[in-house]
């Protein structure tokens, strides 16, 4: 099981996260060459959707939009964010099939599953 990690530095200004936040909230789904970019946003201690299927290829990026720091961990530990910051996003790329249950490090109660469904082709 290969997991590409990818984490972006803080957003420019607020205009930028502003738009990140709306574009989550409206489509959560940005079309990409490798597949697509799903986007979770972190908000008052939840993963905002909580459950996400998506498939292989896919990217998924968190967004932290709470004052707290966050991350998005697999409950192996296989894969992490890092920690993220306010208005700070990190993403990582599924390759293959699976339920990929996570948590936050910091906040072990905050908790969601992505589903990847499919073959890679």
């Amino acid at each position: 099981m290969r997991h590409v990690m990818r984490i972006s530095a803080e957003f420019g200004s607020a205009l930028l996260g502003a738009t990140f936040f709306l574009s989550a909230a409206f489509s959560g789904t940005f079309a990409g060459e490798a597949g697509q970019t799903h986007q979770v946003v972190i908000a008052k201690f939840k993963f905002i959707p909580a459950e996400l299927t998506i498939q292989p290829g896919d990217t998924v990026e968190w967004i932290n939009q709470d004052i707290a720091p966050h991350t998005a961990t697999g409950s192996d530990k296989a894969w992490d964010t890092g920690r993220l910051r306010k208005n700070e996003s990190g993403a990582i790329t599924f390759s293959t099939a699976g339920q990929f249950d996570y948590f936050c490090y910091f906040h072990p109660a905050m908790k969601a599953v992505i589903t990847v469904k499919g073959k890679l082709e």
